[in-house]
């Protein structure tokens, strides 16, 4: 049974199912639906707990059966815990896990949680994904996007008897706050924390935060397509500056951003052909939160201006290859901002 990560607590106070998975790469989000997970637990007496890391493809599976089969020795409710690191627990693994699955069906003496990263589509599946789920709830933690970022703080805030500003002050407040910390929830779970101690109960201006609140962002290049192409440049722009200040390769960052204007111009020559929009992005697989992206930029882009890009990718690809060209900056990181300047740019007009 799949179940969203906002429905846990209600589902919690509802009784519990003997297995819980939770996959995701978000750490905090995850540690703490396996903490609500465990208090729900222990509060129906499970008292006793085991964990096991599977690390390695030679991990002996036997220990983890055998205490997912059997009765505690010291108490009468047991919670065995299971993380999988890499996701991928192997041939014997994914046979233990099956047998894991039909041990807990009514089990009443054994609550199992196990822990993954994020799984792609041909893992969730999968035979022994799918015995699990089936036999318990499978919840998947997904990441706050930065658009609901500063709705997140806004609740964390207010959970520890916090808030901030009303009207402009506040939402500007809160927007501060959320470019602090975006891509690093536990930091920021951690900067909301310190609010606590320096103001308690208090009303929070502009000032204070600003004066608190540590510089934690972390980005990748996957969120910083995904900005650029919605056309947000000042974010586009704060993102490189992360990326350059934690020594992301420059070849990838502009692999990143060619291929987003491959793609554009791939779909540009197939609509020109004839091609409806939706049937020219799947034929260049291109889906989920990109797809929407896509189908807001391209209708508005013209030919001209997508044969430009792709000009000036391949002109970049030069440069942060030590090959330097007129009318462009001679340093990489430089020429990938006015790169990723022109298509923000584009996708801004759109």
């Amino acid at each position: 049974m799949q179940l969203a990560l906002n429905q846990l607590q209600a589902h919690l106070a509802k009784g519990l199912r003997s297995l819980y998975v939770l996959h995701g790469d978000e750490p905090l989000q995850q540690q703490e639906a396996a903490d609500a997970i465990r208090a729900a637990a222990r509060a129906q007496g499970f008292t006793e707990r085991s964990s096991y890391t599977v690390a390695g493809a030679h991990f002996d599976w036997s220990a983890v059966l055998a205490a997912g089969g059997s009765l505690s020795l010291f108490a009468d409710k047991q919670i065995l815990e299971v993380r999988i690191p890499s996701g991928k627990p192997g041939k014997d693994g994914s046979t233990a896990l099956q047998q894991l699955a039909s041990s807990a069906q009514g089990n009443d003496s054994t609550l199992t949680l196990i822990t993954l990263p994020r799984l792609d589509k041909a893992t969730k599946t999968g035979a022994w994904f799918a015995a699990l789920d089936g036999v318990g709830v499978s919840i998947q933690v997904e990441p706050i996007e930065r658009a609901m970022l500063p709705n997140w703080i806004a609740q964390r805030l207010a959970a520890q008897g916090q808030r901030v500003a009303a009207g402009e002050e506040g939402q500007r407040t809160l927007q501060f706050f959320a470019d602090r910390v975006e891509g690093n929830l536990l930091a920021a779970h951690q900067e909301i924390q310190k609010l606590a101690l320096l103001h308690p109960q208090d009303e929070l201006g502009f000032e204070p935060v600003e004066q608190a609140v540590l510089n934690v962002a972390r980005y990748d290049v996957f969120k910083l397509s995904e900005a650029v192409l919605s056309g947000q440049v000042a974010r586009s722009m704060r993102m490189l500056d992360g990326l350059q200040a934690e020594g992301e390769a420059e070849v990838l960052v502009h692999w990143s951003l060619a291929e987003d204007i491959r793609n554009i111009k791939r779909v540009k020559d197939a609509m020109a052909a004839g091609k409806p929009l939706p049937m020219a992005l799947r034929e260049n697989r291109i889906w989920g939160p990109k797809e929407r992206l896509f189908e807001r930029l391209l209708p508005r882009i013209s030919e001209a201006q997508a044969a430009h890009l792709l000009q000036s990718a391949h002109i970049v690809d030069g440069i942060v290859k030590g090959l330097p060209s007129k009318d462009w900056p001679r340093d990489g990181w430089q020429a990938l901002r006015q790169l990723a300047m022109q298509l923000a740019s584009a996708g801004r007009a759109a």
